[in-house]
């Protein structure tokens, strides 16, 4: 693999904020483990999905006590992700981007980083709703909650396709720094 077209060519800014947003990524994960039952097969993914009072009930029950517990631990971790995640993204769509001065190439840019911020505040809008939805829980909350969350699949998913587009319609190589 030739370095200058490697993870070596990658800025430290970026270098650094990926593996951040990697660590606390695995974190994530982690904490998830325990969150995985029969009614919330994706642990706390099912959460932020569960669009009613009942699904939510279910899947406390489900988790217990400690589950809950590590929920809680779940969601204030990704507090932490979010702006890691957000700050990663950013720092890949200008990587991408710092050698295509076109007009369009720019708009582009804004427009993924855009995609990048508006995850990000639905994440942490997502994250608060569900930090409220506890105790107990209430079908506005877990509505909302849910409507949080798939703004921020949506959001990610056409932002990464984004980042890929642009990184497949790359007419030069990244200059050597």
């Amino acid at each position: 693999m030739d370095p200058a077209h490697g993870v070596a060519a990658f800025p430290k800014s970026l270098k650094a904020s990926l593996v951040v947003a990697a660590v606390l990524l695995f974190a994530l994960l982690m904490v998830n483990q325990p969150l995985q039952t029969a009614s919330a097969p994706q642990g706390i993914v099912s959460y932020q999905l569960a669009g009613t009072a009942d699904q939510a009930h279910a899947i406390f029950r489900s988790w217990g006590s400690e589950g809950v517990a590590w929920a809680k631990v779940s969601l204030w971790l990704d507090f932490l992700f979010i702006p890691a995640y957000m700050l990663a993204l950013i720092h890949l769509t200008r990587h991408f981007t710092r050698d295509r001065p076109g007009v369009r190439e720019r708009m582009v840019a804004r427009w993924i980083r855009a995609l990048f911020v508006t995850a990000g505040l639905s994440d942490g809008a997502e994250n608060f709703l569900l930090m409220n939805n506890f105790n107990p829980p209430t079908d506005e909350m877990s509505l909302s909650a849910t409507l949080c969350a798939l703004i921020k699949f949506t959001a990610l998913t056409l932002g990464l396709a984004g980042l890929v587009i642009i990184r497949a319609s790359r007419r030069h190589p990244l200059a050597h720094h």
